[in-house]
């Protein structure tokens, strides 16, 4: 990569958090909205009690994890494809294919600008966490381990879908497709822990689920299943070159 190109991907990435932050919507879901589901539910005092149904946990001590991938999820899903969907559709990117901006490059610039806005938000939710007693994750290694991969995963799978969207609705339309059913199997609706076997077995091979059950175990102390680590690689790997393969300007 040479100077002239590295300074335009910076550039673009600086002009892509400017307009991340003047959109206060998309900026509040992605940053706000995860620790402040936390606190109101740790506002009720029944969620903060440990159930033996629950392997001796509390509701928040399991939803703190579900929320640092919701975020991921509202970044991959529901971000990148309405963005570069509307970009497409504005004819934005087909002026960009003119310029040293590869598709590659362009992707360089967005994932990094997502996944700091990411490590804020979860940040925000661990610090959440402790200020309602559930505690600092008890394996960090193997937290930060399992949420780069998730990141990854997560955010290739939405590069993927945005780079065949035409519009910002077919991206928005796409990612819900995407978006609602890997809410399920993350335990969104229902924790894994109430979910039938066969449910959570599924989910073991989805992005989200793998995702939650890694972060999980890593807040409970335990380094993640070896099986889910090398699940959200596999996502990240195939649906990454898969992205940069289908990606087209117009």
């Amino acid at each position: 990569m040479n100077r002239h190109t590295t300074r335009a991907v910076r550039r673009l990435a600086v002009a892509e958090g400017r307009l991340f932050l003047r959109d206060p919507l998309t900026a509040f879901f992605s940053l706000a909205f995860p620790v402040v589901l936390l606190l109101v539910l740790g506002s009720v005092p029944s969620l903060r009690k440990a159930s033996p149904d629950m392997h001796g946990l509390s509701t928040i001590q399991l939803y703190a994890p579900i929320l640092a991938v919701f975020t991921l999820m509202m970044l991959g899903l529901n971000g990148l494809p309405s963005l570069l969907g509307a970009y497409r559709e504005r004819g934005v990117l087909r002026r960009m294919s003119a310029s040293p901006v590869r598709p590659g490059l362009l992707f360089g610039a967005l994932l990094p600008l997502y996944l700091g806005i990411a490590v804020v938000s979860v940040l925000l939710v661990v610090v959440g966490g402790t200020v309602l007693g559930v505690g600092l994750p008890g394996s960090p290694l193997g937290f930060v381990v399992s949420f780069l991969l998730a990141a990854a995963a997560l955010l290739s799978l939405g590069l993927l879908l945005a780079a065949v969207v035409p519009s910002a609705k077919a991206g928005n339309a796409v990612g819900a497709l995407a978006f609602f059913p890997m809410m399920f199997f993350s335990g969104i609706w229902l924790p894994r822990e109430f979910s039938p076997a066969l449910v959570n077995r599924i989910g073991d091979f989805t992005p989200s689920g793998a995702a939650v059950q890694a972060l999980q175990d890593s807040w409970a102390g335990h380094f993640p299943n070896s099986v889910g680590l090398l699940t959200l690689a596999a996502y990240a790997l195939l649906a990454g070159a898969a992205a940069a393969r289908l990606f087209r300007w117009e």
